[in-house]
């Protein structure tokens, strides 16, 4: 949070500098903030002598014959017009219209000659180059991060002598002295206990792989967080509530820029290998957006508009989709080229489940459900009481040592025990592994496992020694990923939420599965399984209700439905199994939904006080315009400018005194009959290039808004036209019109402003924080935590 304050407290403004007025206001038109002031003081304020006049005939003041002389430098486009703030909405009906007056006019050259003909095809076809480039890097990355996550994680526990780039599994891959029963043992890869005291017998040798699996977890979060904090601070987390932000159309400078990028892209690799509990998949997404941020600069169209950056939230035309489309493919090829996950597929945990799930099933699924459910808010209200804890106390002063303390307490409890030991990833994979005769896992040590007529499948077995020491390390596993995510997720280093998730739900799906194996296998005369599990049989698969669990839980903590399934769908390529799937996460939802209506992401983005407007809460409450615009009764009245009448200083004056984004137009005072709408930040820059780029305009020189100006006496100042800069159709509603259709408005249109109207005279203005505000307060809750416009 210091570094929005940092960004929201830089009081002041310095003539001549673009950057000095950047973020001296937030978007919240009727809300001052204190400590905001401005400098408009000029040495030359004073028109010129009448000797001076003649001596200098580039004077454009009045006079005889050039009393009615408008000055409209507008005609040429200024640097910085039109462009937005940090943290400002974007203004997308704006924004929309500017791409449509682009295209026009390209189309219309295109018809005049050849070469805007090839310009006109080159524009069209910018968009599909694009969506090839960020394919193209994506997948990369993607490939990269995982294969050097993978590498570093096995480094914690040794190296291989045979090629210090191998990972453990690729070293012995290329083993000529390993055995299939011993296929994670080699003689080219040696444990540091071996390479420290040539030895992996005894005590002594087990303190000290203990002592460095601890010392490289420190090691590599103490750089990741060093990283992070010191070159690129908005690569912390997981992203996706701000990349949810930034495409409703919000602005965060530097989010999605080139420092984040490559400091998100290493921390993220050492984050996943110093062992917390987190997972990449989140960061990635804030990768991807990167990737596509940085590269749309490489394109007039989409550098020069920010709604077309952002064609995935309000507005999303079928083309896009289809972009999108082509975009996932290349980083889907790309990434079957770089083949990181080493079995020559694209999913991250491929499943091939022999025996189909029975109707009867459905009953353990839902109950995953309802455990997914609980657990998602559970977590919700955990984390994010925890953070908010960070936030307000001394804890989120001291980001490095919370890291340090985090990940000494993981790596400690985590050694002893070979599920947390090994990566969260490589755990959900094996617990989502169905048992054949060749698995060496202690969760596939059933009796009698080779005393089987059906080749290479088992059939329901009776659980062994080492199936039930598995059970009671996997409950201590769910224990200790339950507790630590909590204070993982949300620390000043990348961290996805996703794997840790389905690491939760997976573990309690074994763990159910093969209750319900041992049950039908011991019961199987029992009602419940005797009409389609006979004894012998392969009834149950316990890597399916891991599968599910997975599900499950994932979907309690994000509250996606068909998204999930999909995913799921991606992660595992088990495209039989989407009724149970889907019943595990609808159920998860209700459950959750019962006991919170946010998913983890929406929560941290009301925690954090960001403008975005959930498009799928429904508004109910029948208030009106009038009772959220303002000014509200016994307010100041609406600081409004007239078209006609109002000089710079006015209007310097103005800026001065307030720090509203933006300023209404009217015709007079009196009247308050409306013209249209202007930004502070277009204002500004307007007048302060005015002063430097034309003679004569001073504090006393009326501003005109209007398109022709009224003969002025002789002698005077010329005057200024801003006409160019106002918005000449703000979107206006009634003071009776329901907040129902206003909020249905601000959310299909992605307005960042409303203003209110009664028999055509200006009333008051709604913001988006307004509407935000007036959500929160009906919801019963904190008005005042929405901190952004």
């Amino acid at each position: 949070m210091a570094m929005w304050q940092g960004a929201m407290d830089n009081r002041g403004f310095q003539q001549g500098s673009f950057n000095s007025f950047r973020s001296s206001s937030s978007d919240e038109d009727l809300m001052d903030i204190p400590g905001t002031a401005m400098d408009f003081s000029m040495r030359d304020d004073v028109p010129p002598l009448d000797g001076e006049i003649e001596e200098d005939k580039s004077y454009n003041g009045g006079g005889i014959g050039s009393s009615n002389r408008m000055m409209d430098f507008l005609e040429e486009p200024i640097p910085g017009v039109g462009t937005y703030d940090d943290f400002n909405t974007i203004d997308w009906v704006r924004e929309k219209s500017r791409d449509r007056d682009r295209h026009r006019e390209i189309t219309n050259k295109s018809k005049e000659s050849t070469w805007a003909l090839i310009h006109s095809v080159s524009d069209a076809f910018s968009g599909w180059l694009l969506m090839l480039l960020i394919g193209l890097l994506s997948g990369s990355l993607a490939g990269l991060i995982d294969i050097s996550a993978h590498w570093m994680t096995d480094l914690k526990e040794g190296i291989c002598t045979g090629g210090l780039w191998f990972n453990h599994e690729h070293c012995c891959w290329n083993s000529e002295h390993v055995t299939f029963e011993d296929r994670d043992k080699c003689p080219e890869w040696n444990s540091w206990s071996q390479l420290i005291i040539s030895t992996d017998e005894g005590a002594f040798a087990y303190i000290v792989n203990y002592f460095m699996y601890v010392l490289w977890a420190l090691l590599f979060a103490f750089l990741a967080v060093s990283l992070v904090k010191v070159f690129a601070p908005y690569a912390c987390g997981s992203g996706i509530p701000e990349i949810k932000t930034i495409l409703s159309g919000f602005i965060i400078r530097g989010y999605l820029g080139k420092w984040t990028l490559i400091i998100k892209t290493i921390t993220l690799v050492l984050a996943v290998s110093s062992g917390l509990s987190l997972g990449k998949e989140g960061p990635l997404v804030h990768v991807a957006c990167c990737c596509g941020n940085i590269l749309c600069h490489c394109f007039n169209k989409y550098r020069k508009n920010e709604a077309k950056r952002r064609e995935v939230s309000y507005y999303f035309p079928l083309k896009t989709l289809w972009r999108s489309f082509f975009a996932a493919l290349v980083a889907a090829f790309t990434l079957r080229s770089i083949n990181p996950f080493g079995n020559s597929r694209l999913v991250l945990f491929y499943v091939e489940f022999h025996t189909p799930w029975h109707l009867f099933e459905l009953v353990p699924f839902i109950l995953l459900g309802i455990f997914g459910g609980l657990w998602g808010a559970l977590f919700i209200r955990t984390n994010i009481a925890w953070c908010r804890k960070r936030k307000t106390t001394q804890l989120g002063k001291y980001p490095v040592v919370e890291v340090l303390v985090v990940t000494a307490i993981t790596a400690i409890l985590a050694f002893p025990n070979e599920y947390t030991r090994m990566s969260t990833s490589e755990l959900i994979s094996e617990l989502f592994n169905d048992c054949g005769l060749l698995d060496s896992s202690k969760l596939c040590d059933y009796e009698n496992r080779f005393n089987t007529s059906k080749g290479g499948e088992l059939p329901d077995r009776p659980a062994g020694v080492g199936v039930y020491s598995a059970m009671w390390q996997l409950a201590l596993t769910l224990i200790l990923k339950i507790i630590i995510t909590i204070f993982t997720f949300g620390m000043k280093i990348p961290s996805g939420l996703f794997i840790p998730s389905m690491a939760v739900g997976a573990i309690a799906g074994r763990l159910l599965g093969v209750g319900m194996e041992q049950l039908a296998y011991y019961h199987h005369d029992w009602a419940i399984f005797n009409s389609w599990c006979s004894q012998g049989a392969d009834c149950i698969t316990p890597g399916l209700y891991a599968m599910v669990g997975a599900a499950a839980c994932l979907g309690g903590v994000t509250r996606m439905t068909v998204s999930l399934v999909v995913i799921m769908f991606e992660l595992t390529g088990g495209l039989e199994y989407i009724v149970p799937l889907m019943a595990a996460a609808m159920t998860s939802k209700w459950v959750a939904d019962a006991l919170g209506r946010e998913g983890i992401y929406d929560a941290h983005i009301r925690l954090n006080g960001y403008p975005f407007l959930e498009a799928k809460e429904e508004f109910a409450h029948k208030t009106l315009a009038m009772d959220v615009m303002k000014p509200r009764r016994n307010d100041p009245l609406l600081t409004v400018l007239t078209q006609d009448s109002m000089t710079v200083e006015d209007v310097e004056s103005i800026i001065s005194e307030t720090t509203y984004s933006g300023f209404p137009v009217v015709v007079s005072r009196e009247s308050q009959r409306l013209v249209g709408f202007v930004l502070r930040r277009d204002l500004i820059i307007s007048i302060e290039n005015a002063r430097k780029k034309q003679d004569g305009v001073v504090s006393t020189s009326v501003i005109y808004f209007t398109e022709h100006s009224p003969p002025m006496p002789p002698y005077t100042p010329p005057t200024l036209k801003l006409r160019n800069i106002l918005d000449l159709s703000p979107f206006t509603v009634t003071d009776l019109t329901p907040m129902e259709i206003v909020v249905d408005i601000f959310r299909k249109l992605g307005l960042r402003q409303c203003l209110v109207t009664h028999n055509g005279r200006l009333l008051g203005i709604i913001t988006k924080k307004d509407v935000l505000k007036h959500i929160a307060q009906m919801a019963n809750q904190d008005p005042d935590s929405i901190l952004f416009n």
